[in-house]
């Protein structure tokens, strides 16, 4: 084992490293985006079924959807404000 492999051993850890921190910042904000996302429709379901019985629901299409989803909890208590006022 020459000098050399030691050498590419290194510079391949090094380029490594750089990748995954590269990758992993996006990568967090992906897998926050897609928890908003499961958390806004599980709580815009659940209010529904819950809201029905009080003949209250949030009728879900695109834009309920988009936003219950991109902003989750505070997405969906703007939903409940936007629809007791409307």
């Amino acid at each position: 084992m020459g000098i050399e492999y030691i050498a590419y051993f290194i510079l391949a850890i090094f380029l490594l490293f750089v990748v995954v921190k590269i990758f992993s910042w996006p990568l967090k904000i992906l897998l926050s985006l897609i928890g908003n996302a499961i958390l806004g429709t599980v709580l815009l379901f659940i209010l529904n079924v819950i809201g029905g019985t009080f003949n209250f629901y949030i009728g879900i299409n695109i834009w309920t959807a988009l936003i219950a989803g991109f902003f989750g909890i505070p997405g969906v208590i703007f939903l409940i404000i936007f629809k007791l006022f409307l």
